[in-house]
């Protein structure tokens, strides 16, 4: 029962998941079809990505505050809702809006979400991971299904794509209201036990942000590098496929070693992977490229359990940082990243990444295993 009700809840992360990677698989369509410049697009994809990071933690301490398990099929709603309207108009402001909407919802989402994911899933890090997975596969599966569907209908055609939020919403619903009783009561009462360590909790976040930078320097350029076309379409797949690997492993490792032990093996070997990427040669970066992803996804799911277990009483925020403001940090840096392909070169710049991997392994030998409070959701 806990892993039907955990893996109903992954498919609801993926619903909502899916419109992180719809908005840039619109740009292309965009630039076609209303002539918007580099500016205006990356206008466009700001508005999801920083609304959604800054107003992920309000609705965390919200989150804390009050229950709203009623948030996550609204939020799921909202989240397809503005990406569907993103098309009907030709108004830049409009378009601007609907973006915005959708990342007001996502932003909504993941708090309340991993409140109940971590009372359905017991304690288990297996069961988290695969949580967290289902945020990784929707992620990756945007682009498959946005991109057809715009090649054949064009822009006018973007109401189709409020589908996976409506459907995962209904997938959801059941568990939810499972989750809502007497066992989400008791599951308030272990968050409440315990004493909030903010100083742990500061020290997993910089972790966060600096995995991010480089996770999402490397999905942002590693295509490009891989010469584009056929070739950089296979880093991509090879880079998302070794991140749902990374996301499940993750959840393995931690059971059998602890989290925190997990965490340091992944980022201790993620800084040869990603530095491999850029110094093996031939097909054998392609290697590289999935264990770059393996290990960079591996204590993904581990960042949310830990966040958690540091702020027991704060879990709501705790979710709010894990996987919003610390994760887009990587967007907000990405810039950087191409400032030093342009000036030096995209080898220098991803060998620059391998580097930034660095104090994401050093900060994590500094952290320790919470204590964990038993969290429950049926007898």
């Amino acid at each position: 029962m806990r892993a039907n009700k955990v893996g109903m809840l992954a498919a609801g992360h993926a619903g909502v998941d899916v419109y992180q990677g719809a908005v840039p698989a619109l740009v292309p369509f965009l630039v076609a079809e209303r002539g918007y410049g580099y500016v205006a697009v990356s206008g466009v994809v700001l508005a999801a990505t920083l609304l959604s990071s800054v107003v992920q933690p309000v609705f965390g301490a919200l989150a804390d505050r009050w229950r709203m398990p009623w948030l996550i099929p609204a939020s799921m709603v909202t989240a397809g809702l503005g990406v569907a309207l993103s098309g009907v108009t030709d108004s830049y402001a409009l378009t601007w809006l609907a973006v915005a909407l959708s990342g007001l919802g996502v932003a909504a989402y993941h708090p309340e979400s991993a409140r109940l994911a971590r009372i359905a899933s017991a304690g288990s890090h297996v069961r988290m991971s695969w949580f967290s997975l289902g945020g990784t596969l929707g992620f990756a599966s945007a682009p498959v299904l946005v991109t057809p569907l715009l090649a054949v209908g064009g822009l006018g055609a973007s109401p189709w794509l409020v589908v996976p939020g409506v459907v995962g919403a209904l997938v959801t619903l059941p568990v939810i209201l499972a989750l809502s009783g007497r066992g989400a009561a008791r599951g308030a009462a272990a968050e409440a036990s315990g004493r909030d360590d903010w100083a742990s909790f500061a020290r997993l976040t910089l972790v966060i942000v600096f995995r991010s930078v480089v996770y999402v320097g490397l999905s942002a350029f590693v295509a490009l590098y891989a010469g584009g076309g056929a070739a950089g379409a296979v880093a991509l797949f090879v880079l998302f496929g070794g991140g749902a690997v990374g996301t499940v492993l993750g959840g393995r490792l931690a059971a059998r070693w602890g989290r925190v032990r997990a965490m340091r093996a992944a980022y201790a070997a993620s800084v040869p992977a990603v530095a491999g990427v850029v110094l093996a040669p031939g097909p054998l970066m392609y290697v590289f490229v999935a264990a770059a992803a393996i290990t960079l996804y591996a204590p993904f799911s581990l960042h949310v359990t830990l966040g958690q277990d540091y702020l027991p009483r704060r879990v709501g925020t705790a979710g709010g940082v894990t996987l919003g403001l610390a994760v887009s940090a990587g967007g907000l840096a990405s810039p950087l990243v191409g400032w030093v392909a342009e000036t030096a070169s995209l080898r220098v710049a991803l060998g620059c990444l391998a580097l930034v991997a660095i104090p994401a392994w050093l900060l994590s030998r500094t952290l320790a295993e919470p204590s964990r409070p038993a969290v429950t959701s049926e007898p």
